[in-house]
């Protein structure tokens, strides 16, 4: 059977663009080296980038050359750069920005370098971010004040579209009192109460993100209504409220104790509360395993997405059922679950 050539060079293609490591890379250095930064505040010339990052100006016009071959950057004169639409997207370095999540120093790069323990991680099962960085993710966190406050800001950015929703789309008026399980530095909690004044509610998280969350209640005027509280979900929660929250959080944990998670919510809510889980599911147009979303939380904290069946059938097992759901933009998803 003839082989046809053109099929083969196509394959060929398609594999070097799979497997280039220069790209991301090279993108993630000229963040590192705030050549984009430079470029925005007005550097342009060749020289002048070099000097302004402290770099060698042929090898720097070498890496330049080769991102603007991929739309990064655009040189309209020789020694003359600067950004297309793409180049401007890696000067947000706010929380959730793509700036500070590609800098080789950000928990972001750090997170994606696990990735390279991705083998040990298939063989197992578990993550290999502590494979790669000689410990694990949480314990990173707690290492690296820096990280721990990326992570703090980022949780906020994702907030800034999930807490108005999930605030907005459950009947929070037949609610008295919620606790939001592993709710981190209180963004989400602090929206609720400030949307529905009659509301009471408790953060349950480690020390740090309980003290943080301290300081958003005080500026969102809702301390008096909220009550940090140290714990570990995985341990006996606070029991009595209507609601137990646990938003975006059973995606960073496995199959076991992401259902350890559901139990201690639902022994806490009893016979007559409820358990809400705020979740993106990877459903149209968030194809499950389209991105590597998936792969990226099996290497950094062994956890995985669901789709609605998984989250029934955890659920299930520890003697919850599906009672009501709630669909938001961008596949944000609530699921109300109540005792059987």
């Amino acid at each position: 059977m003839a082989v046809d050539d053109s099929v083969s060079i196509d394959a060929n293609a398609r594999l070097d663009e799979l497997v280039d490591l220069a790209t991301p890379l090279g993108i993630r250095a000229v963040v590192n080296l705030r050549v984009p930064d430079q470029i925005a505040a007005g550097v342009h010339q060749l020289d002048d980038l070099a000097k302004a990052c402290d770099a060698d100006p042929a090898t720097l016009a070498r890496l330049l050359r080769y991102l603007v071959h991929k739309g990064v950057f655009v040189e309209a004169t020789p020694g003359e750069f600067s950004l297309t639409g793409v180049g401007e997207l890696l000067c947000d370095r706010s929380g959730g920005g793509r700036g500070a999540y590609l800098d080789l120093d950000s928990l972001g790069a750090r997170t994606d370098l696990a990735l390279l323990g991705l083998p040990h991680a298939i063989r197992t099962g578990e993550p290999s971010y502590a494979v790669v960085h000689g410990r694990d993710y949480w314990s990173d966190l707690d290492a690296r004040p820096e990280e721990r406050a990326y992570f703090d800001e980022l949780m906020r950015s994702q907030q800034l579209f999930t807490a108005p929703e999930v605030a907005n789309l459950y009947p929070w008026s037949e609610v008295g009192s919620v606790t939001d399980v592993g709710g981190g530095s209180g963004h989400l909690l602090a929206e609720l109460l400030a949307t529905h004044p009659h509301l009471r509610g408790t953060l349950v998280d480690r020390p740090e993100p309980v003290a943080t969350a301290a300081g958003r209640f005080a500026e969102r005027g809702v301390a008096d209504r909220a009550t940090g509280v140290v714990g570990n979900f995985f341990e006996a929660l606070p029991a009595g409220a209507d609601v137990y929250v646990v938003s975006r959080a059973l995606t960073d944990w496995n199959d076991k104790n992401a259902t350890a998670i559901l139990r201690r919510c639902a022994e806490a809510a009893g016979p007559q509360g409820r358990v809400l889980v705020v979740e993106v599911l990877p459903t149209e147009p968030f194809v499950p395993h389209l991105s590597s979303y998936d792969l990226t939380m099996l290497v950094s904290v062994g956890g995985r997405e669901r789709g609605l069946d998984d989250h029934l059938a955890m659920a299930a097992g520890v003697g919850l059922e599906l009672s009501a759901s709630y669909t938001g933009s961008r596949g944000l998803t609530l699921l109300e679950f109540r005792r059987r």
